[in-house]
């Protein structure tokens, strides 16, 4: 079972014995299953995120009951690689060989009698949906032959390395934060909602009610719908889901870029004159002569941000998008991915925690200093920021105010969490969507059957 598989992917898996083999209730009591001593059914999983900046391994190892077991002192491990494989559009074999590092340092920490038995899987997102031709294809394909041809992991097929869209991302997301803060089997106004911002797109994904969901608008064939079913622990949910492609931090900066065409743009450092390259195309970037300004930024922001694109539903947040209705599911926010690492490089959170609770109003804050700064002055105030992010640091928190306040709604006052990793039986665990997809490939071993399962 790869990525093609459409969202019928089991969760939380138990195996599959008589009940004279173990002690405990039946599976659908969440109550844990106690097996025989003889019996190891611990299980690894090796997950590649192959983002628009970089690439990421993950590896997972799970219980019998697919609890997190522990790899050395951490509930996983992880490591990553730059640039990521979008930067070889034109040599896929390079793009290929870029990921050996991690492949290899994946295989030493699953035991080698295990490798056999253990899924690997790489999943592209917005960084290789935006290639055009063929490239992504080439890549994917030479993923796919490097992997084949040097590792003895398991590759279970060849959908195992591919395109993973962004509402499958949203969803695998929701199911691991969910997983990992224990509200999962719990009505669905005490789950929590997650939006997240990578380079290419963002997602946001959150549980509504049914009658929502009923009510939910239809999209043309071929579209992902805006809700998916999902049976957890006991609990049916309706999951809004939505992806917006062009959304993430680098490739809404070139949408910014955009409106001013060419001209100097307020959201620019004064002192700073270059140019920025995404998906191939180069924009001039340089400030007014009266430097930039934060209202101005805003408006430029807020114009990239389709606000006023036409929507034929009710409850529209942006590019003319049905929001979910905004209901009880999105109470409580997860923002993860860019919304995290920007807060922490400009001082809003202490980079040593690993998440923090804020209000949309801090960003507005810090902002309209960060806006008022030079380009050398901001290089010194901003230290954990490369030299090309400090020239985009005025448009790139104006963008995340307006994309959490004017686009999704939350009130400038909102409290919201912003979270690297979440803790997890006194160990913390990243909040990302590759958990969803370890416990996804894991599901295809015969011997444990569903408890958890998308519709």
């Amino acid at each position: 079972m790869g990525f093609q598989f459409f969202f019928s992917f089991f969760l939380l898996l138990l195996p599959t014995f008589s009940s004279s083999e173990y002690l405990g209730n039946n599976l659908l009591s969440n109550r844990k299953v106690f097996l025989k001593e003889e019996e190891n059914l611990s299980s690894y999983a090796v997950i590649f995120d192959a983002g628009s900046t970089g690439t990421r391994v993950h590896v997972f190892h799970f219980d019998q009951n697919l609890d997190l077991l522990r790899i050395g002192n951490n509930l996983e491990f992880l490591a990553k690689v730059t640039p990521g494989l979008s930067s070889y559009a034109d040599d896929p074999e390079k793009a290929a060989q870029s990921l050996i590092p991690l492949l290899e340092a994946a295989e030493n920490v699953v035991p080698e009698d295990l490798h056999p038995k253990t899924p690997l899987m790489l999943g592209a997102t917005a960084g290789l949906r935006l290639l055009e031709g063929n490239a992504a294809e080439n890549i994917l394909q030479a993923v796919r032959n490097l992997f084949k041809n040097r590792s003895t992991l398991n590759l279970q097929s060849d959908d195992a390395v591919a395109i993973i869209e962004g509402t499958r991302e949203g969803s695998y997301l929701w199911l691991a934060v969910n997983y990992l803060l224990g509200r999962l089997g719990k009505k669905f106004s005490k789950t929590v909602g997650v939006v997240d911002l990578g380079g290419g797109s963002v997602q946001m994904a959150y549980a509504v009610s049914r009658n929502t969901a009923k009510n939910a608008p239809l999209l043309p064939q071929g579209e992902d719908p805006y809700i998916k079913k999902l049976y957890a622990k006991g609990k049916n949910y309706d999951l809004y889901v939505h992806s917006y492609l062009h959304y993430g931090r680098e490739a809404f900066r070139a949408e910014v870029l955009k409106v001013t065409d060419g001209s100097a743009n307020p959201c620019i450092l004064a002192g700073y004159e270059g140019s920025y390259t995404y998906s191939e195309v180069e924009y001039a970037v340089y400030p007014p002569k009266s430097g930039p300004s934060y209202d101005a930024c805003r408006e430029i922001v807020l114009e990239a941000l389709k606000l006023k694109a036409p929507c034929s539903h009710h409850n529209c947040s942006f590019g003319g998008v049905w929001d979910g209705g905004r209901g009880s599911g999105q109470r409580t926010i997860y923002a993860t991915s860019s919304f995290y690492y920007l807060p922490r490089d400009v001082g809003i959170v202490d980079p040593k925690s690993p998440n923090a609770i804020v209000r949309p109003v801090d960003l507005e804050n810090m902002v309209k200093g960060a806006c008022g700064k030079t380009f050398e002055d901001a290089k010194s105030s901003y230290p954990l920021l490369s030299e090309e992010r400090v020239a985009f640091v005025c448009m790139d928190i104006t963008y995340q105010y307006a994309l959490l306040v004017d686009g999704f709604g939350l009130d400038p006052e909102q409290e919201f969490t912003l979270a690297d990793k979440i803790e997890y039986e006194d160990a913390l665990v990243e909040t990302a969507w590759p958990l969803g997809t370890a416990i996804e490939a894991i599901s295809s071993v015969p011997k444990f059957e569903r408890l958890m399962y998308f519709m």
